[in-house]
Protein backbone atom coordinates (compact mmCIF):
# COMPACT_ATOMS: atom_id res chain seq x y z
CA UNK A 1 0.00 0.00 0.00
CA UNK A 2 1.30 3.08 -0.96
CA UNK A 3 2.05 6.30 1.37
CA UNK A 4 -0.60 8.54 0.06
CA UNK A 5 -3.42 5.93 1.23
CA UNK A 6 -1.95 4.73 4.25
CA UNK A 7 -1.63 8.43 5.66
CA UNK A 8 -5.00 9.92 5.72
CA UNK A 9 -3.59 13.23 7.16
CA UNK A 10 -1.41 14.13 4.20
CA UNK A 11 -4.47 13.55 2.27
CA UNK A 12 -6.25 15.88 4.07
CA UNK A 13 -3.64 18.50 3.47
CA UNK A 14 -2.94 18.31 -0.01
CA UNK A 15 -7.14 18.99 -0.36
CA UNK A 16 -7.12 22.39 0.96
CA UNK A 17 -5.47 24.12 -1.46
CA UNK A 18 -3.82 27.16 -1.12
CA UNK A 19 -4.13 26.80 3.09
CA UNK A 20 -2.07 23.80 3.10
CA UNK A 21 1.56 25.11 3.41
CA UNK A 22 0.88 26.76 6.75
CA UNK A 23 -0.66 24.07 7.97
CA UNK A 24 2.78 21.65 6.63
CA UNK A 25 5.06 23.99 8.48
CA UNK A 26 3.55 23.66 11.53
CA UNK A 27 3.07 19.97 11.68
CA UNK A 28 7.08 20.18 11.09
CA UNK A 29 7.90 22.00 13.74
CA UNK A 30 7.86 21.31 17.43
CA UNK A 31 5.53 21.78 19.96
CA UNK A 32 7.22 24.58 22.60
CA UNK A 33 6.15 26.39 25.43
CA UNK A 34 7.66 29.82 26.83
CA UNK A 35 10.70 28.59 28.78
CA UNK A 36 10.64 29.82 32.19
CA UNK A 37 14.32 32.62 32.31
CA UNK A 38 14.12 32.43 36.73
CA UNK A 39 17.27 30.37 37.53
CA UNK A 40 16.36 27.24 38.87
CA UNK A 41 17.06 25.97 42.39
CA UNK A 42 19.68 23.37 40.91
CA UNK A 43 21.37 26.50 39.31
CA UNK A 44 21.50 28.79 42.25
CA UNK A 45 23.01 25.62 44.27
CA UNK A 46 25.34 25.24 41.91
CA UNK A 47 26.73 28.63 41.54
CA UNK A 48 26.74 29.28 45.42
CA UNK A 49 28.48 25.92 45.89
CA UNK A 50 30.78 26.46 43.67
CA UNK A 51 31.81 29.82 44.89
CA UNK A 52 32.57 28.81 47.87
CA UNK A 53 34.75 25.76 46.69
CA UNK A 54 36.77 28.41 44.80
CA UNK A 55 36.79 30.79 47.48
CA UNK A 56 38.29 27.65 50.19
CA UNK A 57 41.84 27.56 51.02
CA UNK A 58 41.96 23.81 50.17
CA UNK A 59 45.57 23.22 49.72
CA UNK A 60 46.59 24.94 52.79
CA UNK A 61 45.71 21.50 54.81
CA UNK A 62 45.48 17.90 53.74
CA UNK A 63 42.71 16.81 55.91
CA UNK A 64 39.58 16.14 53.73
CA UNK A 65 36.68 18.51 53.17
CA UNK A 66 33.56 16.82 53.38
CA UNK A 67 30.24 18.54 51.73
CA UNK A 68 27.17 17.21 53.92
CA UNK A 69 24.28 17.05 51.47
CA UNK A 70 21.05 17.50 53.70
CA UNK A 71 23.08 20.60 55.76
CA UNK A 72 23.90 22.17 52.77
CA UNK A 73 19.98 21.71 51.66
CA UNK A 74 18.87 23.04 54.83
CA UNK A 75 21.14 26.10 54.87
CA UNK A 76 19.85 26.64 51.49
CA UNK A 77 16.64 26.53 52.44
CA UNK A 78 15.49 24.22 49.78
CA UNK A 79 15.01 20.43 48.95
CA UNK A 80 18.06 17.47 48.84
CA UNK A 81 17.01 17.32 45.12
CA UNK A 82 18.20 20.60 43.91
CA UNK A 83 22.08 20.58 45.44
CA UNK A 84 22.39 16.56 44.34
CA UNK A 85 21.83 17.84 40.81
CA UNK A 86 24.65 20.60 41.67
CA UNK A 87 26.75 18.27 43.15
CA UNK A 88 26.72 16.11 40.24
CA UNK A 89 27.39 18.96 37.53
CA UNK A 90 30.35 19.66 40.17
CA UNK A 91 31.58 16.41 39.84
CA UNK A 92 32.04 16.33 35.80
CA UNK A 93 33.86 19.48 36.09
CA UNK A 94 36.11 17.94 38.15
CA UNK A 95 35.50 19.96 42.16
CA UNK A 96 33.91 17.14 43.91
CA UNK A 97 33.86 13.83 44.07
CA UNK A 98 31.60 11.13 45.58
CA UNK A 99 32.85 8.13 47.57
CA UNK A 100 30.41 5.53 48.08
CA UNK A 101 28.58 4.98 51.20
CA UNK A 102 31.07 7.69 52.62
CA UNK A 103 29.97 10.90 51.41
CA UNK A 104 30.66 14.33 48.68
CA UNK A 105 34.69 15.46 49.25
CA UNK A 106 36.04 18.37 47.51
CA UNK A 107 38.97 17.17 44.99
CA UNK A 108 42.48 18.41 45.46
CA UNK A 109 44.40 17.93 42.29
CA UNK A 110 47.46 16.19 42.38
CA UNK A 111 51.13 17.75 41.73
CA UNK A 112 50.82 15.61 38.26
CA UNK A 113 47.21 17.30 37.74
CA UNK A 114 48.21 20.87 38.32
CA UNK A 115 51.35 20.96 36.51
CA UNK A 116 49.32 19.03 33.50
CA UNK A 117 46.65 22.18 33.94
CA UNK A 118 49.11 24.81 34.12
CA UNK A 119 50.65 23.61 30.63
CA UNK A 120 47.64 24.05 28.69
CA UNK A 121 46.53 27.15 30.53
CA UNK A 122 50.31 28.28 29.18
CA UNK A 123 49.10 27.29 25.80
CA UNK A 124 45.67 28.76 26.28
CA UNK A 125 47.17 32.37 27.59
CA UNK A 126 49.91 32.59 25.81
CA UNK A 127 47.56 32.58 22.13
CA UNK A 128 45.44 34.86 23.93
CA UNK A 129 48.16 37.21 24.57
CA UNK A 130 49.17 36.94 20.53
CA UNK A 131 45.44 37.92 19.96
CA UNK A 132 45.75 40.88 22.35
CA UNK A 133 48.33 42.09 20.04
CA UNK A 134 45.96 42.09 17.18
CA UNK A 135 42.78 42.78 18.33
CA UNK A 136 42.65 44.65 21.66
CA UNK A 137 42.24 48.45 21.61
CA UNK A 138 44.77 51.03 23.20
CA UNK A 139 42.57 51.33 26.27
CA UNK A 140 41.62 47.66 26.94
CA UNK A 141 45.76 47.33 27.08
CA UNK A 142 45.89 50.55 29.42
CA UNK A 143 43.38 49.16 31.84
CA UNK A 144 46.09 45.77 32.55
CA UNK A 145 48.77 48.69 33.91
CA UNK A 146 45.70 50.25 35.99
CA UNK A 147 45.81 46.86 37.75
CA UNK A 148 49.16 47.17 39.14
CA UNK A 149 49.38 50.93 40.02
CA UNK A 150 48.34 50.54 43.86
CA UNK A 151 51.79 48.08 44.22
CA UNK A 152 53.99 50.69 43.20
CA UNK A 153 56.67 52.17 45.66
CA UNK A 154 57.60 48.99 47.36
CA UNK A 155 53.89 48.31 49.02
CA UNK A 156 53.17 44.84 48.20
CA UNK A 157 54.42 43.36 50.30
CA UNK A 158 51.32 44.83 52.52
CA UNK A 159 49.01 43.84 50.41
CA UNK A 160 49.62 40.28 49.53
CA UNK A 161 46.10 39.38 49.68
CA UNK A 162 44.85 42.39 47.82
CA UNK A 163 47.72 41.47 45.20
CA UNK A 164 46.62 37.95 44.80
CA UNK A 165 43.03 38.97 43.88
CA UNK A 166 44.44 41.20 41.37
CA UNK A 167 46.96 38.53 40.25
CA UNK A 168 44.12 36.25 39.73
CA UNK A 169 41.90 39.34 37.69
CA UNK A 170 45.25 40.08 35.26
CA UNK A 171 45.21 36.32 34.19
CA UNK A 172 41.56 36.48 33.84
CA UNK A 173 41.65 39.64 31.70
CA UNK A 174 44.56 38.56 29.08
CA UNK A 175 42.00 35.69 28.32
CA UNK A 176 39.09 37.79 27.72
CA UNK A 177 41.18 40.84 25.67
CA UNK A 178 41.95 37.97 23.19
CA UNK A 179 38.19 38.34 22.17
CA UNK A 180 38.02 34.74 21.14
CA UNK A 181 34.66 33.14 22.23
CA UNK A 182 36.17 29.46 21.69
CA UNK A 183 39.09 30.12 23.21
CA UNK A 184 37.03 32.13 26.13
CA UNK A 185 34.96 28.97 26.63
CA UNK A 186 37.82 26.66 26.97
CA UNK A 187 39.35 28.64 29.07
CA UNK A 188 36.74 29.17 31.75
CA UNK A 189 36.34 25.98 34.02
CA UNK A 190 40.36 25.54 33.77
CA UNK A 191 40.53 28.90 34.91
CA UNK A 192 38.44 28.48 37.98
CA UNK A 193 40.94 25.80 38.80
CA UNK A 194 43.95 27.66 38.43
CA UNK A 195 42.70 30.71 40.52
CA UNK A 196 42.89 27.94 43.65
CA UNK A 197 46.52 26.88 42.99
CA UNK A 198 47.26 30.48 42.08
CA UNK A 199 46.16 31.64 45.52
CA UNK A 200 48.17 29.29 47.13
CA UNK A 201 51.51 29.37 45.21
CA UNK A 202 51.52 33.36 45.29
CA UNK A 203 53.07 33.82 48.90
CA UNK A 204 55.40 31.09 48.43
CA UNK A 205 59.40 31.60 47.82
CA UNK A 206 59.20 35.25 46.70
CA UNK A 207 56.94 34.64 43.78
CA UNK A 208 54.83 37.91 44.56
CA UNK A 209 57.92 40.06 43.46
CA UNK A 210 58.63 37.82 40.40
CA UNK A 211 55.18 37.62 39.45
CA UNK A 212 54.90 41.80 39.45
CA UNK A 213 57.67 42.13 37.44
CA UNK A 214 56.63 39.42 34.36
CA UNK A 215 53.21 41.24 34.19
CA UNK A 216 55.02 44.63 33.59
CA UNK A 217 57.25 43.02 31.03
CA UNK A 218 54.27 41.57 29.51
CA UNK A 219 51.98 44.77 29.56
CA UNK A 220 54.89 46.32 27.94
CA UNK A 221 55.18 43.39 25.17
CA UNK A 222 51.26 44.12 24.74
CA UNK A 223 51.30 47.46 24.58
CA UNK A 224 54.27 47.80 21.94
CA UNK A 225 52.46 45.13 20.02
CA UNK A 226 55.31 43.10 19.70
CA UNK A 227 53.43 39.43 18.83
CA UNK A 228 56.11 37.29 19.51
CA UNK A 229 57.23 38.61 22.79
CA UNK A 230 54.35 38.81 24.26
CA UNK A 231 53.34 35.30 23.47
CA UNK A 232 56.48 33.85 24.61
CA UNK A 233 56.51 36.05 27.82
CA UNK A 234 53.09 35.07 29.06
CA UNK A 235 54.34 31.13 27.86
CA UNK A 236 57.07 31.38 30.19
CA UNK A 237 55.59 33.07 33.45
CA UNK A 238 53.00 29.75 32.87
CA UNK A 239 55.55 27.58 32.98
CA UNK A 240 57.37 29.41 35.58
CA UNK A 241 54.57 28.24 37.92
CA UNK A 242 54.47 24.86 36.60
CA UNK A 243 58.51 24.83 37.48
CA UNK A 244 57.35 26.20 40.86
CA UNK A 245 55.33 23.83 41.67
CA UNK A 246 57.24 20.58 40.38
CA UNK A 247 59.98 21.60 43.21
CA UNK A 248 58.11 22.75 46.15
CA UNK A 249 54.53 21.83 46.48
CA UNK A 250 55.10 18.52 48.50
CA UNK A 251 51.53 19.69 49.60
CA UNK A 252 49.74 18.53 46.50
CA UNK A 253 51.07 14.54 46.86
Amino acid sequence: MSSRVSNPRSVNVRTRGASSAPARAALSQPSLKPIDTTPSFKHKAYAALKNAIVAMDIYRSRDDIRLDERKLAQDFGISRTPVREAMAQLESEGFVRLVPRRGIYVVRKTKREVIEMITAWAALESMAARLITQNASESEIAGLRRMFTTFENGKLHAHLDEYSDVNIEFHQSIIKLSHNRALIDLAENLFTHMRMIRRKTIVEQDRADRSIRDHMNIIEALEARATDRAEELVRDHALGLADHVARFADYLD
